[in-house]
């Protein structure tokens, strides 16, 4: 067993996502249950840099081995919007809701739907950064379906499938999620260095 890692995301969705994938041998402690309470800024134009912003601060208070993430919706025909956005891209309230009926609004009349979810995690370990990629490819329907998952779910449904994330379940949804493929990369490098 590796000693725990800190997941830098005060984000409890994220947290149970990736609990679900990590399996046997490997634990992360959130900031919370680190005793860190920050809201770490996400001030770049890029999910790298966003990723790597929060991984750098909580190493740079804590001095331990640590992770973070940072996830996007990135819709084709609006040049990859809300992307690096996506969580306030009807404002600083991060409604899913919210924002959710900003890009059916900024969709409307738009045939060409394809978009993906892509997550960078940025992991720091013993005092070195490394990062991980996760691509989900798929496309936006219409209207919400689904009351399972987080964010832009309910409308994206994934290709190769035939519900929302929000129609899945954790298990199905870790099929296809890209916090899971970037999450699979993270533990390979891990067991490798533990071996």
């Amino acid at each position: 067993m590796m000693p725990p890692i800190i997941f830098a995301t005060n984000n409890q969705n994220k947290v149970n996502e990736v609990r679900s994938v990590l399996g046997e041998g490997f634990a992360i402690i959130t900031l919370q249950e680190a005793g860190i309470d920050i809201d770490i800024p996400e001030p770049h134009d890029t999910l790298e840099a966003n990723a790597t912003e929060k991984s750098q601060t909580i190493h740079r208070m804590t001095g331990k081995d640590c992770f973070s993430e940072d996830s996007g919706l990135e819709v084709y025909a609006l040049n990859g919007e809300p992307g690096v956005k996506s969580a306030r891209y009807a404002g600083e309230s991060r409604s899913f809701q919210q924002n959710i009926d900003k890009l059916l609004l900024n969709m409307q009349g738009i045939n060409q739907r394809n978009a993906r979810f892509r997550t960078v995690i940025s992991l720091i370990f013993q005092n070195k950064e490394y990062q991980f990629e996760g691509i989900c490819e798929g496309h936006i329907i219409d209207v919400c379906k689904g009351g399972e998952g987080f964010g832009y779910d309910p409308i994206f449904v994934p290709d190769g499938a035939d519900k929302t994330f929000a129609e899945m379940s954790v298990e199905e949804k870790n099929k296809f999620s890209h916090r899971k493929k970037a999450v699979a990369q993270l533990i390979a490098f891990l067991k490798e260095q533990a071996s």
